[in-house]
């Protein structure tokens, strides 16, 4: 529980050091539903970690009523993610999000409906999506990559990349 608190705690300054907006920790905590949808996903996650899918996806839906994000449960999610006016963020089950990202609203890492396992993108660590952004598939986004509004990611990029408009194979 210690832990839990503490990584919550890590992902709230993290969201003030990055938001000019933010004035302090305490209002992170009270106000940003991109802090709020953090907290219904780690309960989530270690619920569909213990196979109670159901009791998974209520607290995830639950999460989605109230934030307007939608992150399944199976998504794995690594430290401090910023999500910046989440409303309309989707985050599908085979997701991969490494540490230190920053996702903007509207912004999509789904499926094609082409795969059966490994679905949804693999981000590497410190990669940024702009808003109404479009990553479909199991692709690998590197480290450092920088994907920007309205693009839609349909292969891998590499690391130290900024992507624009539509890149597909």
């Amino acid at each position: 529980m210690i832990n839990f608190l503490k990584s919550l705690y890590r992902d709230a300054k993290n969201i003030t050091r990055k938001d000019p907006a933010a004035r302090n920790v305490l209002e992170v905590i009270l106000l940003y539903p991109g802090f709020h949808i953090l907290v219904y996903h780690k309960v989530a996650h270690f619920l569909y970690k213990k196979k109670l899918y159901f009791l998974a996806r209520l607290i995830s839906q639950t999460g989605r009523f109230f934030t307007g994000v939608e992150i399944h449960p199976g998504a794995k999610i690594g430290k401090r993610l910023f999500i910046d006016h989440g409303m309309g963020i989707v985050i599908g089950e085979t997701s991969k999000i490494g540490d230190d990202c920053t996702i903007y609203h509207q912004a999509t890492l789904g499926g094609t409906g082409k795969d059966l396992i490994k679905r949804h993108p693999t981000l590497g660590n410190n990669v940024m999506v702009g808003c109404g952004s479009k990553i479909l598939g199991p692709i690998n986004i590197g480290d450092n990559v920088k994907i920007g509004a309205g693009a839609i990611v349909l292969k891998d990029v590499e690391e130290n990349s900024t992507v624009i408009g539509v890149y597909k194979k």
